[in-house]
Formats: structure tokens, sequence, C-alpha cells
């Protein structure tokens, strides 16, 4: 009787020392993703360099294969400034195509934003970013993809 009450104790002592070993690993992995830094794009080489307008096509024609070849990949867009919109610690620019209304939009970290700041409608521009990936809108009618970390690619 004795010897069964020791095998018991033996089971839960196993079972607390994994429990806290599992809760330190957790732990250490959710402290890892969320400390984690993204190297600076403008040291980065880009994975693709395309034009605004090729680059809205190829969402529009096939959305999904697209968002499989770019998203959270670097890419640089060749392509005019259609509108700029400044918020409290970041500016977004717009590349719009005119005929479908569909639109790509950057938008840039604070420690870049003065570069985008100094953009006017209508500039031609590089802007080099990671994809976040794009999407055909019930409501607009018209599809968009957004930009994520982005620099003017000089």
């Amino acid at each position: 009787m004795i010897v069964k009450e020791k095998k018991k104790i033996k089971w839960w002592k196993w079972l607390l020392i994994l429990g806290i070993a599992v809760l330190v690993v957790g732990g250490g992995a959710i402290w890892y993703i969320f400390n984690l830094k993204f190297e600076d794009t403008t040291t980065q080489k880009a994975n693709f360099t395309v034009s605004a307008y090729s680059f809205i096509k190829e969402f529009e024609v096939n959305d999904t294969v697209a968002n499989k070849k770019y998203t959270e990949k670097l890419v640089t867009i060749n392509g005019r400034v259609s509108e700029t919109e400044n918020a409290d610690s970041t500016v977004n620019i717009k590349m719009i195509d005119t005929l479908t209304e569909s639109y790509i939009i950057f938008a840039f970290q604070p420690q870049n934003a003065n570069d985008a700041k100094n953009l006017k409608i209508g500039d031609s521009v590089s802007i080099k970013g990671s994809c976040s990936g794009g999407a055909y809108s019930e409501i607009l009618e018209t599809t968009f993809i957004t930009f994520k970390r982005c620099v003017i690619d000089k």
C-alpha cells in the first residue's frame, strides 16, 4: 500500500515538472515573437520589381495566385503618386489605376515618413515595402493591395 502512494507521488511530480517546462518554453516563445524586430527595409534587396499598373492587373486577374507570390515579400513598385494621406505617426501613399479605381496603398514608418511627406501627386517614384496582400472589395467593387514598412527606393 505504501508503494502505490510513492508511485502516485512520482507521477504527479513528473507531471508538475512537465507543466512548468511547457510554461517556461511557451513563455519564452511568446516573448521572442512579441519582441521580434524586422530588419530595416532600406538595407534589404527587393524580391520583385514591377510597375504599379502591371502589379494591380496581376491582383485583378487572380488575387489568390498573386497573394501567394507576393505576400510577406519585399517588392519595389514603380509608379506615380495618386494620393497622399498624413496620419499621426505615418504617411500613406496611394497609386491608383484610374480605369478600375483599384489601388496600392503604402504605409511608411515614422523614420521614413519625411521622405514620403515630400512626395506630391503626380510624382514618379519607386517604393519598396513588404506586401501585406490584396483583396477584392465587393462593396467598393475594386481591388486594393496594402504594403507595410515602406521606404522610397533611391
